[in-house]
């Protein structure tokens, strides 16, 4: 791009030109610190180039607004922090079971209840797995930057579409907040996906039927196909079931159609990890800590490499094993009480070589925090 086409961006504005892009043209929610850029942003572009915009009365309200624009064919989102994640959960796994693609932004605060509001945190990263009851399986992305900002909500509209599931975007309030000179792309220059329609006869559709990639086509309400939205277990044609074969068949498919295909979603970045004895496993704003942190290592002599989880959930195991598999030390560093060190300790049986840094205090970790740590686990 053109140095005159660069222009500084804050996070949360990224995001939403990024969900614009995507093509994202119904947006729903209710202002919450430290989202609410996401919001004002939507309510300015979307009406501009025909979409829609409303804010609801609450998180709950948001939420079901955007599951019935995605049941109309709209690519929708919304956008909170954590108190309003929490009141979209039972929604979200509404949108899990009937499969309706749409996207939640949450720009992570300090919790629990009201919590930290303009404090960093990444403390909702398994509630991001698992806040909704039941059987599914959930996908997270985790940007590290401005442009990533841009760049994986993309993706997440794309994944959404793709799997006919919801995506949560984990941001956090220091990605969200921040500001950088960042190009936006030409339309064209990232691809993006729509979600598959039926090209069968009406009288034929079966709108939870097997399908070869386990992702059944989606109508708008309104095409001429009839198919009925149950939070319910279901049977093929949509309707509520209790026969122990059709509700397997159903929660096989909503696990199948993300773990079989984990090599489209599945994304890390590594970071001189070819002669790595030492990795530091980070997401979000702590990726950029564990890349500077990387950098005064190597200047003193220390092979320390770094791998940022872009993809959170499903965790990115086989990425993961293989960049890890030749390093003596690996140091998780995560704003929370260690929500993903566990993950890291599945992939790496070796007892002892999987160390955490945490903090929770609502402040950022350190370079010389890492440095700190990498000195000790080195001994």
């Amino acid at each position: 791009m053109p140095q005159a086409d660069r222009q500084l961006m804050m996070g949360n504005t990224a995001c939403m030109h990024g969900a614009i892009y995507a093509g994202v043209r119904f947006y729903a929610g209710y202002p919450i610190t430290p989202s609410t850029e996401v919001a004002e942003g939507c309510a300015r572009e979307l009406p501009r180039i025909g979409g829609r915009f409303i804010q609801m009365e609450d998180e709950i309200a948001s939420i079901g607004a955007v599951i019935g624009a995605s049941v109309a064919g709209l690519k929708a989102m919304t956008a909170t922090s954590g108190p309003g994640y929490s009141l979209m959960i039972e929604n979200i796994g509404y949108a899990y079971m009937i499969e309706a693609p749409c996207v939640i932004v949450n720009v992570q605060r300090g919790g629990p209840s009201t919590g930290l509001p303009t404090k960093v945190s990444q403390a909702d990263t398994m509630q991001a797995r698992w806040g909704p009851h039941g059987d599914y399986t959930a996908i997270a992305v985790a940007p590290s930057s401005v442009a990533e900002a841009f760049t994986e909500t993309v993706r997440a509209v794309n994944l959404s579409e793709r799997f006919r599931t919801p995506v949560t975007i984990l941001l956090d309030e220091v990605i969200g907040h921040m500001q950088e000179m960042v190009s936006l792309p030409e339309a064209g220059e990232y691809p993006v996906v729509d979600r598959a329609k039926p090209t069968c006869d009406p009288a034929d559709y079966a709108p939870y039927g097997p399908t070869e990639n386990c992702v059944n086509p989606m109508p708008a309400y309104g095409e001429g196909y009839r198919w009925y939205a149950t939070g319910l277990t279901h049977d093929p044609r949509g309707f509520p079931t209790e026969r122990p074969d059709e509700i397997v068949a159903t929660l096989e498919r909503l696990r199948h159609k993300i773990e079989d295909h984990r090599p489209e979603i599945d994304k890390v970045r590594a970071d001189r990890m070819e002669d790595a004895e030492i990795a530091l496993v980070s997401y979000g704003s702590v990726s950029r800590t564990a890349l500077q942190a990387m950098m005064l290592a190597r200047g003193a002599g220390l092979r320390v490499g770094c791998v940022q989880l872009q993809t959170v959930w499903p965790f990115p195991l086989e990425p993961l094993r293989t960049l890890l598999q030749n390093t003596r030390k690996v140091i998780v560093a995560e704003l929370n009480m260690g929500q993903i060190v566990e993950q890291v300790e599945r992939i790496v049986p070796d007892g002892g070589r999987v160390h955490s840094l945490l903090r929770y205090d609502g402040e950022l970790i350190t370079p010389h925090q890492l440095i700190d740590k990498i000195n000790e686990v080195s001994t």
